[in-house]
C-alpha cells in the first residue's frame, strides 16, 4: 500500500482528463478549503456512495503515561472530524484482501 499525495493526485487527474495540472490543483485546493470551512461551521458533508464527513465531540477521558502508569493524564474533550464511508465505498473496500500485519 502506498501513500498518495495531493501532487500525485493532481498529476493523475490532469493526465486522465487532459487538463493542465495548475487547473486541477486549484480545483482540488478550493474543494478542500470549502470542505474545511463547512466543517468548521458545524455543517455535515454528504457525498452519495462515497461517504459523510461530520464534526463529533470526543468526550474527556483519562489516559496513562506508558512509562509511568500510576500517573493519570486528563485528555480534554475536543471536536473531531468523523468519516463514515458510503455504501459503494464500503462494498469496494470489503472486497479487498486483508493485508498481512507487519511485525516491527
Amino acid at each position: 500500500m502506498a501513500t498518495i499525495t495531493k501532487k500525485e493526485l493532481v498529476t493523475k487527474i490532469s493526465q486522465t482528463l487532459r487538463i493542465h495540472p495548475n487547473e486541477v490543483r486549484n480545483v482540488i485546493q478550493s474543494f478542500l478549503d470549502e470542505m474545511t470551512e463547512f466543517l468548521a461551521k458545524g455543517d455535515r458533508l454528504e457525498f452519495r456512495d462515497f461517504g459523510v464527513f461530520e464534526i463529533v465531540e470526543r468526550k474527556q477521558k483519562i489516559g496513562r503515561n506508558p512509562k509511568n502508569a500510576s500517573v493519570a493524564i486528563v485528555i480534554p474533550a475536543r471536536a473531531a472530524v468523523k468519516f463514515t464511508p458510503g455504501k459503494k465505498m464500503k462494498k469496494v473496500i470489503e472486497q479487498l484482501p486483508v493485508p498481512p500485519k507487519t511485525v516491527s
